[in-house]
């Protein structure tokens, strides 16, 4: 979940992948949330690479922040899907016409895009397209298996219910929890996470007083222990403060919201008397993601994980400004959305 410079490539490893020979379109940022498509030289598939022509690339909302306070210049774009195009010496796993997604090492808001070949997987043929975005369900199989619940039966709790928080509802569910309590302000929100196994939801006004923890009880009195395993995942300082509000005493706090625009001011007194575990869910080791990625496209072919559909805005590469307009807003129906980078 981050962003690369048309010159590198992820974990540092740089390649001389200009071809030269046409010109292809990229998306480049001009200032604070205005984009221009370019012509820029075409690439090459460097050794260990194969070059993809892009199909989709998901909106993320790690790139929202980048996209509203952007410098001219900024290239973006991480979450690719479309066909092989050209692999490059020592590939073995891919060939021309593959159809593949994974992790870019270039940009991939943009007709083309390089990928390590140890970062790619095929697309399975029983997917849509739609539903078989490796990096994002990579990252959601990554924080679910850091997150799961200590016991079957145990009741969790999902604050914020975009994307990401309705993917961690369902592999919650998947993990034994029994109740799967779900909160946002968003009333489509809540219904969408009742639909992916959330038992129980609520506005964040509306959560009963004695699911909070509310008081320091010294000399052996009983507290209000709160919930054994919390995720968050809206990326507020608000939604943090009442995550860690919600976990119990020595439970776990996930924090899988982006964070971004600024600090956070939190309660560090009150989690730390309840001797909380707190586990950033975001996912660094690349190899492991991408493991993580195989494993999402597994169980949604196999039926085991039920997360399809969640794409229902399709933009294209000159409406880039108005997907991430429309991932801040959130307008009735958006949950995930993708940019078309070609006619394919």
């Amino acid at each position: 979940m981050q962003s690369y410079n048309i010159h590198s490539c992820r974990r540092g490893i740089h390649y001389n992948h200009f071809k030269g020979e046409h010109l292809v379109k990229q998306l480049f940022m001009v200032g604070p949330r205005q984009s221009v498509i370019k012509d820029v030289p075409d690439l090459k598939a460097a050794p260990g690479t194969v070059l993809i022509r892009v199909k989709y690339t998901g909106l993320c909302m790690s790139d929202w922040h980048p996209w509203a306070e952007a410098q001219e210049g900024l290239t973006l774009g991480h979450e690719p899907l479309g066909t092989v195009v050209e692999v490059g010496e020592g590939v073995t796993r891919f060939k021309v016409g593959d159809k593949v997604t994974g992790m870019a090492c270039t940009p991939t808001y943009a007709e083309y895009c390089l990928m390590r070949e140890e970062l790619t997987l095929p697309v399975p043929k029983e997917l849509a397209d739609e539903d078989a975005l490796g990096e994002p369900l990579g990252c959601l199989v990554s924080a679910a298996s850091k997150m799961k619940p200590r016991k079957v039966g145990d009741t969790v709790v999902v604050v914020g219910t975009g994307y990401m928080g309705l993917g961690m509802v369902s592999l919650f569910r998947l993990h034994g929890a029994a109740k799967v309590i779900a909160i946002d302000p968003r009333e489509e929100a809540r219904e969408n996470a009742l639909r992916m196994g959330a038992t129980t939801v609520y506005h964040p006004d509306e959560i009963p007083d004695e699911y909070r923890f509310t008081d320091f009880v010294v000399g052996g009195g009983v507290a209000k222990t709160g919930f054994p395993l919390v995720q968050e995942f809206a990326g507020t300082e608000s939604a943090l403060r009442l995550a860690g509000d919600l976990t119990g005493i020595s439970g776990t706090l996930g924090i899988g919201g982006w964070h971004q625009g600024g600090d956070r001011t939190l309660d560090i007194r009150q989690w730390g008397w309840k001797g909380l575990t707190v586990i950033n869910t975001h996912e660094r080791d690349a190899l492991y993601q991408i493991a993580c990625a195989k494993n999402a496209l597994d169980m949604l072919v196999s039926g085991m994980w039920n997360f399809k559909g969640m794409v229902r805005n399709v933009y294209g590469l000159d409406e880039f400004d108005k997907a991430n307009t429309d991932m801040e807003i959130m307008p009735r129906g958006f949950i995930k959305g993708v940019v078309r980078c070609t006619d394919y």
